[in-house]
């Protein structure tokens, strides 16, 4: 029988604490453009990869592991890059939707090595992240739009 490992729960806590990131990213994002559009779709990724985070939490607790409760240093730092860009851009949408797709590209990078990992993961649990991973793809159609509307 496979059994979930420590590597399993620490990968998870990546994925976490990078949707935790994300969600203060987006509300960083919403404070720094003029759009309704933007801002509103910023605010709904916000409440969306809040919603992500806690469905993890409650997988790792239902495994026996201890979630991550915040975000990274580096996730930090970033916000405070997107602050500063969009003082010194002439285009904070354009701006927002660049460090947005930055982003997502890196959670999509971080949910496949999950999921294409030799790693057992339970099958419920794999379901959650695949789902997850497809709606941030889906995500990045949509920003990429947004960018050309804004161009």
């Amino acid at each position: 029988m496979k059994t979930y490992t420590k590597e399993v729960a620490d990968k998870l806590n990546v994925i976490l604490e990078k949707n935790y990131d994300a969600k203060e990213g987006y509300k960083t994002a919403a404070g720094n453009v003029e759009s309704p559009i933007l801002t509103s779709f910023f605010n709904r990724k916000a409440t969306q990869r809040k919603e992500f985070a806690d469905q993890l939490k409650s997988e790792l607790k239902k495994l026996a592991q201890e979630p991550e409760e915040s975000g990274s240093i580096a996730g930090a730092l970033h916000r405070t890059w997107m602050n500063t860009k969009a003082l010194f851009s002439s285009n904070n949408e354009e701006a927002m939707l660049e460090e947005a797709m930055r982003g997502e590209k890196a959670s999509l990078e971080d949910y496949d090595d999950v999921l294409n990992s030799e790693l057992y993961i339970p099958e419920s649990l794999y379901k959650l992240l695949a789902d997850q991973k497809s709606a941030i793809a889906y995500d990045t159609v949509t920003i990429k739009r947004l960018e050309d509307i804004q161009s």
